[in-house]
């Protein structure tokens, strides 16, 4: 049977529409460009600075407990999908080469405004 349709051919229909506080956002996917930031309203009357492109990363070395802020070269692999790789794009848990060596990225740069990582051996 076709979705959204009854075992007789009938359709279902929704109750409601969604409300204001349960419809999502547009991805903001984080590109390897110059910084660029953007300010988003939020609940409350509130604002959440987000990131849509960045080339710089604060990485923090485990074994220095230092942090540094270093040059993104390229985004060598991200476990999620790897066709994101391919385009360049910052997540959660991409592996990126930096002038230090690789690091993973910690944070989620689309939530926040900046890009956090850890240096990998």
């Amino acid at each position: 049977m076709k979705t959204g349709r009854k075992i007789s051919g009938g359709k279902y229909k929704k109750s409601r529409k969604k409300k204001k506080y349960e419809l999502g956002r547009d991805v903001r996917v984080v590109k390897l460009k110059d910084i660029k930031k953007k300010s988003i309203k939020t609940r409350g009357g509130n604002s959440k600075t987000v990131l849509l492109s960045s080339n710089t990363i604060n990485i923090i070395d485990p074994k220095t407990k230092k942090s540094k802020i270093v040059k993104i070269k390229n985004v060598i692999e991200t476990p999620s999908n790897r066709f994101l790789a391919r385009q360049n794009i910052l997540n959660k848990g991409a592996i990126v080469e930096t002038d230090l060596g690789k690091a993973r990225i910690t944070n989620r740069p689309g939530q926040e405004g900046s890009v956090q990582g850890i240096l990998i051996e």
